[in-house]
């Protein structure tokens, strides 16, 4: 599939919007704007923007023949090499507009897809990529082989009255799904790989951070774990899920990975062809929503995160959310209402650090659950209990007598009634 960023020369592009009876003006003017970065992303200017309001789509030309034609000129008057529709298209409505603007027409999905196949490193990113091309493509294909079609001889058909274009296309399109259900074969070894790669992390505490594009989910990543992640102010500067240890102090340490953003209008094959990468997310014990608290239309980007979600089956699965770019906010009012509107949120610039702590503090109150003060006098020859009495809760003072040692230790029930059973030690306990 074609990069749009391959060429040195950036191409010079326009982006169309639809306006719909279900969809506000403001809604459908947020996305095409969002289209205009995700261009931006995949290095295209865009150069000018067209919104046309209508009852339905056309079937012919998705916009009306009339702004089509507008188009036309536009495209002149701007030296634009490409256009960009916020909608999918048909591969109709690709063809026809095409074959009246003369340059090259792409939809959202075309575009998603070429920023994902420039950004793509790892393998199974790659897999997935190609895996989402391939079925984005297969309808399309018809347009790959009109050269090589001929007429029929005869009303009826019959043998010898095929054209040497069908013919191909019916190998071209049987190769396509091959090679799709061997891509989806690949994922499956992949996400069994990730399963084995998990269980061996043992009963470690992990934790998945989500979010819309851009949120700062990766420079969030750093500020919790000090790892040198990738970090780009653009829409998808990352596709692979990244996992890093995070101590959150007390001996206490979890796995916290980072995920693909979301967006608006994400085609539904691209969240099912990364799935896999989605697993980290599927499988945490504790989602961190991120949500750019200083971008206008933060609550429709949360709403489309919830959606994806949902799509996943992780939306009943524990949430913290966490409100990001405080540092960008002017309006304290707003964070008042937000605060009372999402109770136990936490509020971080990972830009500046601040509250980077209190997020450390929420993930570590919700991973001890309640917890409380013990004293216990242990031998000292129960070496892998003291071990792990240390390991696992917040030992507060220490001191010996004889033979034994006394601990004042803070556990959460879960560990006191394991390592400590039946009172088990216990000098006296308090809340």
């Amino acid at each position: 599939m074609h990069e749009l960023n391959a060429e040195q020369i950036p191409e010079r592009g326009i982006v169309v919007g639809l306006i719909l009876p279900s969809n506000e003006s403001q809604n459908a003017q947020d996305t095409l704007d969002e289209l205009a970065l995700l261009a931006d992303t995949a290095g295209v200017v865009i150069v000018h923007q067209v919104m046309q309001e209508r009852a339905k789509p056309d079937p012919t030309y998705l916009i009306g023949r009339g702004k089509a034609s507008e188009l036309v000129e536009l495209v002149e008057e701007c030296d634009a090499q490409v256009v960009i529709f916020d909608d999918d298209l048909s591969p109709a409505q690709t063809r026809n507009l095409e074959t009246l603007i003369g340059v090259k027409i792409i939809d959202r999905s075309r575009l998603i897809l070429d920023i994902f196949a420039s950004r793509a490193q790892t393998r199974e990113a790659q897999t997935q990529v190609e895996l989402a091309q391939l079925i984005y493509m297969l309808p399309r294909l018809t347009r790959q082989w009109t050269h090589l079609s001929r007429q029929s001889g005869g009303s009826s058909g019959g043998v010898g009255t095929r054209g040497p274009g069908e013919t191909q296309l019916e190998v071209d399109r049987r190769a396509t799904r091959y090679r799709i259900e061997m891509l989806r074969k690949a994922l499956k070894r992949i996400a069994k790989q990730r399963t084995v790669a998990r269980k061996q992390r043992g009963n470690i505490f992990q934790a998945a951070l989500v979010g819309y594009t851009n949120a700062g989910k990766s420079t969030l990543m750093r500020a919790l774990s000090g790892a040198d992640v990738f970090i780009e102010n653009r829409l998808f500067a990352t596709l692979d899920s990244t996992t890093r240890k995070v101590s959150l102090g007390y001996n206490r340490d979890i796995l916290l990975s980072d995920t693909v953003g979301f967006i608006k209008k994400l085609p539904h094959h691209l969240v099912a062809s990364f799935r896999s990468t989605l697993e980290e997310a599927i499988e945490a014990n504790l989602l961190l929503h991120v949500v750019d608290a200083s971008h206008p239309a933060f609550l429709e980007q949360i709403a489309t995160v919830n959606e994806v979600l949902e799509e996943l089956g992780v939306a009943d699965n524990p949430v913290k959310m966490v409100f990001n770019k405080i540092d960008l906010l002017d309006n304290t009012d707003q964070r008042e209402a937000l605060e009372i509107d999402y109770p136990g949120s936490i509020w971080v610039s990972a830009q500046t650090g601040d509250g980077i702590e209190d997020l450390k503090g929420a993930i570590y109150n919700h991973l001890e659950g309640e917890r409380i003060t013990l004293n216990v006098q242990i031998p000292q020859s129960e070496g892998k209990l003291l071990s792990e009495l240390y390991h696992v809760g917040e030992v507060l003072h220490t001191t010996y007598e004889g033979n034994d040692v006394i601990l004042e230790i803070k556990l959460n029930q879960h560990y006191a009634q394991r390592l400590l059973p039946n009172n088990r030690y216990h000098l006296e306990a308090t809340i």
